[in-house]
């Protein structure tokens, strides 16, 4: 009983935090996505979360919302994408795509070993500079089952650059220091940051770039569910893995792409999309929110340093290698 209880009450703490989140992101902050907020939020009062946990006992309900509705979130989020509009970018926009998502997702595995930084957190930073963000980074810590500060340690970083990003291309946009057209940022733009929401407030310099950047990271995205079935058995079949021979195999990664498959072959009514795009969204805001409640700060100051050094790294890596791509292929 006291079990359910507590179910109960993390359910309406997540409940309320989550609210809170979506409507800052929605009046407040439009251009930072509610799982920035939820996290951001939820990481303000971790502090407060070991003496809640005590009394209310809200673990199994942080834990169902970081792993269950995670994943049921990740999987309704195909309802974002449709194959129609991946196909406008053709082969170039494709290739381009795979060759950024997998050109940082390997740098993140060799800079981070040379820095002797935590192999899960190096794999945690690495999608999510190469593929989506706070989405990607929950979809491999739930295929990998990592504590939720090395999470939360990747995150903060993810934010913090693609922030940075956010700010900085749209200010080069409009100094003319770099030789592209509109249709040329729009590209670079959705094959350089990090999160959704990020190009779409960098993209929106104009209507072209908006239009073909988010064409261009929604490929990014689609790329994450054979990067989860190539990681998954890369680690569980490693000599030095305490699970050799155990193959964990993230069947959510399927069903994101079933989604994307329906949404793209079937007609579906604009309320069934938009209230499914909703749902999805309010999930992974509840998995954020339950991931910045359970941040241990001292993890997080001890993997800091070489944590930043790993995600400038990287962004250094997204801006320059994007824009020769875009400039030598488009």
């Amino acid at each position: 009983m006291m079990k359910n209880i507590g179910f109960f009450y993390a359910f309406v703490l997540l409940s309320v935090l989550s609210a809170i989140s979506m409507f800052i992101s929605s009046t407040l902050t439009p251009f930072l996505s509610p799982l920035i907020i939820g996290i951001l939020l939820g990481s303000i009062l971790s502090p407060f979360y070991p003496k809640l946990n005590r009394a209310y006992h809200l673990q199994k309900g942080m834990d169902f919302s970081a792993k269950k509705l995670l994943r049921l979130g990740i999987v309704l989020y195909g309802s974002f994408i449709t194959l129609n509009e991946l196909a406008t970018l053709g082969f170039k926009g494709f290739l381009l795509a795979l060759i950024v998502v997998a050109v940082v997702f390997v740098s993140a595995i060799f800079i981070g070993r040379a820095l002797k930084l935590d192999r899960e957190i190096s794999l945690l930073v690495g999608i999510g500079s190469a593929v989506c963000g706070a989405a990607a980074i929950l979809a491999l810590e739930s295929t990998l089952k990592t504590h939720p500060s090395k999470s939360s340690v990747a995150l903060g970083f993810i934010v913090i650059f693609g922030l940075m990003g956010m700010v900085i291309l749209p200010l080069v946009y409009y100094s003319g220091l770099l030789p592209l057209s509109d249709y040329q940022w729009g590209i670079f733009i959705g094959g350089s940051l990090h999160e959704v929401a990020n190009v779409v407030g960098a993209a929106a310099i104009s209507p072209e770039s908006q239009s073909v950047a988010l064409l261009v990271k929604m490929t990014r995205v689609v790329l994450l569910v054979p990067l989860l079935l190539i990681i998954s058995y890369l680690i569980f079949a490693s000599s030095d893995s305490k699970q050799k021979g155990t193959l964990y195999i993230p069947y959510f990664a399927f069903g994101f792409l079933g989604v994307i498959l329906l949404n793209s072959f079937i007609d579906f009514p604009p309320f069934i999309v938009e209230s499914t795009q909703f749902i999805s969204k309010l999930l992974l805001v509840f998995a954020m929110v339950a991931l910045g409640l359970q941040i241990d700060w001292q993890k997080f100051i001890s993997f800091g340093a070489k944590t930043f050094i790993l995600a400038l790294a990287l962004f250094i890596i997204l801006l320059c290698g994007t824009y020769f791509l875009v400039y030598f292929m488009f």
